[in-house]
């Protein structure tokens, strides 16, 4: 059994589409902006809060704010939970898409 394999685990929170987006688009980057991963999402402030925050509420994501130039901005980043989760998630898609 490989290891992606074994670390295969199909996850209800990570699967809705818009947070299965989110997490594909945090997992090859360190962080992204807010206002970044709303405009690759095409989706309102309102709609990526809410699902940030279920990714946050389960440990999967980080928010973190700070300032530049004197404005206000958040980014996000995977959590190594959050990685491990997602990294299961697409494992376990693939086993369902392709078989063992």
């Amino acid at each position: 059994m490989t290891k992606s394999t074994s670390s295969a685990r199909f996850d209800e929170l990570i699967h809705a589409p818009l947070r299965l987006r989110i997490c594909a688009s945090l997992a090859p980057v360190q962080w992204a902006e807010f206002t970044h991963l709303k405009q690759i999402l095409g989706v309102t402030d309102s709609v990526l809060s809410k699902h940030l925050k279920q990714l946050s509420d389960a440990g999967y994501v980080q928010v973190e704010r700070f300032t530049k130039l004197g404005r206000s901005h958040m980014r996000v980043s995977l959590t190594t939970s959050g990685r491990r989760a997602y990294v299961g998630h697409v494992a376990a898609l693939q086993e369902i898409t392709v078989g063992k």
